[in-house]
């Protein structure tokens, strides 16, 4: 098989992982390491009245307790988000700082007072626990609609009735039009409730500080070395770049929990430097639940407006979103923009206005979390869809047909002014219903009625946007010994970067896998970076890779040419190798390298050449039976087709639209992150926090109708988030079609067996089939 774009390669990265050759950040120990564990607030909001270390500071190991006083003395700045607002009067959004070890008033459950270090783990974790901290307890605001009530609790005082963001988008007034001249108008409220990453290797770090030359070293599992640089060095350490170094191995999953500047990363830091030791800090599972940035949050009013035939007029949506205690990196643009940049999705809607209204709670901040708002603007509308479908009697199937954009009408401007650049709806939609087999949904329905089971079919078409920056970066050197290096400046967590990268790196260059060095993760390596997230990777790195390779290719040619003796213009490369066009006169790549004096002569670096993101789209089909005995779902069918523009490795793409299916399927029907009235999470373990396991997770149909993207070289569109974006409604709305027969279609998610019982209850018990 070529190793080149398009082929199912098996991942390169797997076979040394399998052997347990990975290095993750717990593997890493450095020479004299010591160990730092948090105090952390049992409240969700409280004053700190005092905080007494001393027996803490008596037991053995103990190197040193430290607080916020000693932090702001010390000259430690706060987290502040990097994606500011603006509201819809014109003023900015408030954004709020995060002190790295609260001094004052503690704002959530897990909010970090204290940081001890001692020669080992256990050691700072008993002296943890001595460390006595006097709470004057607060009234807790807790929930997103609850922060909006007159006499809530106040989060910042500095922030009138909690509301920290304001935001609308889209044309009121067309909207207003069209509602008004609507023959019917449908309406939903849904929630997209609190959920947050649980990524199978938990956050942790380890700073080091050199004091002959004064700059630190920060080991991170994180998604964006270079970014986790900028941020920690402008914002907490308050130096120059330059002065610190960041490095990541390994990492055991992110989907954009690991993507932001975390306190965590400097305490590290600076405690290394108050005790001249490395300090090291990972997360338990349990710390994880109340420390990681959270995700979803929001309650929706959404309204369709439609013609006698079924034709969209118009969207109106009004979301509250949960921002959490502190605002956190990219909070602010995924509640604001997230959601509604691409809601209307495949379908053309004429007119879209979107009001959203961010707001503090004492809660755990919320962020990012794969799909980034993607997932609950495509569960909003497909939801009000299939309600839309329900009022007006018309199939789920035909009034999708009747609204998706044809791919006449390429190039789209969709009602918040997204360019889709490619795409052809319909064909993907028309091609995932043929491979669910929709037409014999009936037949098995009444099979599974025999067997006093409910079925149910369930639909979501949906386009997504990639990031279209920060810039990516890409080098390739070449080494002595018929090696080469690429460098890169994303990082993988575990979406198999160096199996795909090389893959485009062979096709340009002719190169083999075991030819090549794929480096990563070291701020001291790389010229420039932006990391992994927003399905950016294969469009951004591929195209820096791409333009790298021409750059090295236009370095070589009149080598090769003084080589052949021949003229530059006589000479083509192809595969690897450099011919004179006529004759059988050839030299390979690799070859001219060796021949050179130095073959860094040919190494050369770019930058992404993409500046806009690009739109991948797709449509889902979920088959579902549910026992009306006892609520339990079964998914017995599922079924994806999906536009990724040009794919790289089919076996890869298949592979991250699994994941993503999965971790959707685990926000349809199983994930919750709750909170009591105080403030307390009740659902901080996997006891109670339920992630889908093997069985939960079917096996589905996968086909591609790719159209190649315009707005790049390579044609790439990205899928990193696409399987959890079409997840959530295809699930969804197969469960509210099994239930329909009860009348019951108005659940929220996640639809729980005990939920989905009530809910049947509730109705009565309607027409449940009885077991035979």
């Amino acid at each position: 098989m070529k190793f080149g774009v398009g082929q199912p390669v098996t991942r390169l990265e797997d076979p040394r992982l399998l052997r347990g050759e990975g290095c993750f950040l717990d593997d890493i120990t450095l020479p004299d390491q010591a160990y730092g564990w948090i105090v952390r607030s049992p409240y969700a909001h409280a004053r700190i009245i005092t905080i007494d270390d001393s027996e803490a500071r008596a037991l053995p190991g103990v190197l040193a307790v430290l607080t916020g006083v000693q932090a702001a003395a010390d000259g430690l700045g706060g987290i502040v988000s990097i994606t500011p607002q603006v509201n819809r009067d014109g003023s900015p959004a408030h954004i709020t700082e995060r002190p790295v070890l609260v001094a004052e008033v503690v704002r959530c459950i897990g909010d970090p007072v204290a940081l001890v270090v001692a020669e080992s783990q256990a050691q700072a974790r008993d002296a943890a626990e001595l460390v006595a901290v006097d709470y004057d307890p607060l009234p807790a605001c807790i929930g997103p609609e609850a922060a909006l009530e007159p006499d809530a609790p106040q989060v910042w005082p500095e922030v009138a009735g909690n509301l920290g963001l304001d935001y609308e988008d889209g044309d009121a007034a067309a909207v207003d039009a069209a509602f008004a001249a609507a023959h019917n108008i449908c309406r939903l409220r849904l929630e997209n409730q609190r959920i947050t990453g649980c990524p199978l290797e938990n956050r942790g770090t380890i700073g080091n500080y050199d004091a002959a030359d004064g700059r630190y070293t920060l080991h991170l599992s994180g998604q964006d070395v270079m970014g986790t640089r900028s941020a920690l060095a402008s914002q907490v350490l308050r130096i120059d770049p330059g002065q610190l170094r960041v490095i990541t191995p390994d990492v055991g999953g992110g989907f954009g929990t690991k993507g932001y500047l975390y306190p965590e990363y400097g305490l590290v830091c600076w405690a290394a430097k108050k005790v001249g030791r490395p300090v090291k800090w990972v997360a338990g599972r349990d710390e994880a639940f109340i420390s990681d940035a959270h995700a979803r949050a929001l309650v929706s009013d959404v309204s369709l407006a439609l013609d006698a035939e079924g034709r969209f007029l118009a969207v109106r949506l009004e979301t509250v979103a949960d921002l959490g205690a502190y605002v956190s990196a990219f909070a602010l643009h995924v509640a604001a923009v997230g959601s509604a940049r691409t809601m209307s999705g495949p379908y053309h809607v004429p007119a879209l206005h979107v009001r959203v209204r961010g707001v503090f709670t004492h809660t755990s901040w919320v962020d990012a979390f794969r799909g980034a708002g993607q997932p609950e603007g495509a569960y909003l509308m497909n939801r009000i869809i299939d309600a839309a479908a329900r009022q007006m009697n018309l199939g789920r199937e035909e009034i999708r047909r009747r609204n998706l954009v044809p791919p006449s009408a390429m190039p789209y401007t969709n009602p918040l002014g997204h360019h889709y650049d490619s795409g052809n709806f319909p064909a993907t939609f028309e091609r995932a219903l043929e491979m669910a087999d929709s037409a014999g949904f009936e037949d098995r329905r009444r099979h599974s009625e025999e067997r006093g089971l409910l079925r149910g079919i369930g639909l979501s078409a949906f386009v997504e946007v990639t990031s279209e920056g920060p810039p990516e970066w890409a080098a390739i050197e070449f080494l002595s010994g018929r090696r080469v290096r690429l460098k890169l400046g994303s990082q993988d967590q575990g979406q198999g970067h160096r199996t795909t990268m090389l893959q485009l790196l062979s096709e340009r260059l002719g190169l083999g896998p075991e030819d090549v060095d794929f480096v990563q993760g070291d701020s001291d390596v790389l010229s420039a970076g932006s990391g992994t997230w927003g399905s950016k990777t294969s469009m951004l790195a591929g195209t820096a890779i791409a333009e790298a390779s021409d750059r090295v290719i236009a370095r070589a040619r009149p080598l090769a040419a003084d080589e052949l003796e021949v003229a530059d213009a006589d000479v083509v490369f192809e595969e690897g190798r450099f011919r004179v066009q006529g004759t059988d006169l050839e030299l390979g790549l690799m070859d001219l390298a060796a021949g050179l004096d130095d073959p860094a002569a040919l190494d050369d670096s770019a930058l992404s050449t993409s500046a806009v993101g690009t739109y991948p789209n797709g449509s889902h089909v979920c088959e579902v039976e549910i026992d009306p005995e006892t609520g339990f779902v079964a998914i017995v069918g599922y079924s994806v087709v999906g536009d990724f523009g040009t794919v790289l490795n089919p076996r890869l793409v298949a592979g991250q639209i699994h994941g993503g299916v999965g971790q959707g399927i685990g926000q349809a029907l199983l994930e919750d992150m709750r909170y009591d009235a105080d403030g307390q999470v009740i659902t901080g373990s996997f006891v109670d926090y339920a992630l889908p396991r093997a069985d939960d997770v079917p096996s589905y149909a996968l086909d591609f109708k790719p159209t190649p993207c315009t707005t790049n070289a390579l044609g790439i569109k990205g899928v990193g988030e696409a399987g959890t974006i079409g997840a959530l409604a295809a699930v969804i709305n197969a469960v509210d079609h099994a239930l329909e027969p009860l009348g019951v279609n108005d659940l929220q998610m996640p639809a729980t067996p005990h939920r989905i019982w009530q809910a049947i209850q509730r109705a009565g018990g309607g027409d449940a089939p009885a077991r035979s």
